[in-house]
């Protein structure tokens, strides 16, 4: 968080979920405060493909599919088939029993985004996120009598932190990938049973993928620094993932069905 007397300059990128970033400050946000609610996620019910930190490999790949897509080959968690549905929230924005809730949407509301003007980061808060109420109704100020961030806000704006140092190992992660050449594009495709007995194939998504081939090629001496450096355990992490593919489509086609029976 800033000071107030800091001019903060225009918040650059475009970030997933969040429409109206604000600087957090007190002299904006001290009027607010957080109302806790039972079902949360709603914000995220069009989030079908998240960021994912590797830190959360291994804990992700037991819900989703892990895939590296775009330039940068970012890591995502694959939540949905469809653009703009994520599979694992309900309507009333509660997480479907069992799934890993990326960090990426547990640290909504707040968020650190780059400040163009001085070239650093800035603690932010979506402004119109639901969780915010008005201070004396709220459960939870977001900022004490005195004008200090809660202890609330405080461990809000530590997740941040934490989240941005494993995002930037996260880039490390990538980069070394990148550096050994082990990506490869990557199909998934779905074969759609047709009324004759034939199927039909339909792709699913395009994305980068660790080569299992290129990781076998690569010699004893790298693949020790992989296992040493933990890199490995999260590459299978990954490549044990993709598995979840099939696991999407199921239920994909089940709430598919379900919607057919309630309009019919």
């Amino acid at each position: 968080m800033e000071k107030t007397q800091d001019v903060i300059g225009p918040i650059s990128g475009n970030i997933l979920f969040y429409t109206t970033p604000e600087p957090l400050s007190k002299d904006l946000h001290g009027s607010l405060g957080v109302q806790r609610m039972e079902k949360p996620f709603g914000f995220a019910t069009k989030g079908h493909v998240v960021p994912l930190t590797v830190a959360e490999f291994t804990f992700a790949a037991i819900s989703y599919p892990i895939i590296f897509a775009g330039p940068e080959n970012m890591p995502l968690a694959v939540m949905g088939i469809n653009t703009d549905e994520n599979l694992f929230i309900n309507e009333d924005g509660s997480f479907v029993v069992g799934g890993y809730v990326p960090a990426y949407i547990r640290r909504y509301p707040f968020v650190l985004a780059a400040d163009e003007a001085q070239q650093r980061m800035v603690v932010c808060i979506e402004r119109n996120a639901s969780i915010f109420t008005d201070r004396k109704k709220a459960e939870l100020p977001l900022f004490d009598d005195a004008g200090e961030p809660s202890e609330y806000t405080q461990n809000a704006i530590k997740f941040c932190e934490d989240f941005e140092g494993e995002r930037r190992r996260t880039d490390s992660f990538v980069k070394l990938l990148k550096d050994l050449d082990l990506f490869e594009q990557r199909e998934s495709v779905f074969n759609m049973p047709k009324e004759d007995g034939t199927f039909e194939p339909v792709k699913l998504a395009e994305y980068f993928a660790v080569s299992e081939a290129k990781l076998n090629a690569l010699s004893g001496e790298q693949l020790a620094q992989l296992r040493d450096n933990g890199a490995l355990e999260k590459i299978y992490n990954h490549l044990t993932s993709l598995i979840g593919w099939d696991r999407l489509v199921a239920i994909a086609s089940e709430r598919a069905l379900k919607r057919d029976q309630a309009a019919a």
